[in-house]
């Protein structure tokens, strides 16, 4: 026996998020729909991890969790590193008053975007100012 949701009036099998009369009637509605995969961007331009991403790419890529950038000044010279460990590769450096989009803090590592090279990586969270 088919269950009404899953199937239409032709027999034809509906996506589980196709709108139903029920919803689609709702006055308010906007015309937001899911279609496609994400898509694969650079994790070094566009700040996206399994785990997390930059709420301003929330039209492109699927995450559990999104967030917003904090814009922040960078304390003291550093390198800005591919990976949260201390000895990952080097993406550039970073001068004392540089911004940052900060996306993530955690661990004693900051997570976001140099915005003069537009780069995605990590440094040391206590170089991380106001």
């Amino acid at each position: 026996m088919k269950s009404s949701a899953s199937s239409s009036a032709t027999g034809s099998p509906q996506p589980p998020y196709a709108p139903t009369e029920t919803t689609a009637a709702r006055p308010g509605r906007s015309g937001f729909a899911l279609v496609g995969r994400s898509r694969t961007l650079d994790p070094r331009t566009h700040a996206v991890r399994p785990d997390i991403a930059d709420v301003r790419l929330a039209d492109r890529v699927f995450a559990p969790h999104y967030a917003a950038p904090l814009r922040r000044t960078v304390a003291a010279a550093t390198t800005l590193r591919e990976g949260r460990a201390s000895d990952s590769a080097t993406l550039t450096d970073l001068s004392q008053g540089a911004a940052f989009d900060l996306l993530d803090l955690t661990g004693g590592v900051a997570w976001g975007i140099a915005i003069d090279s537009g780069l995605v990586g990590y440094l040391d969270a206590r170089l991380v100012g106001a």
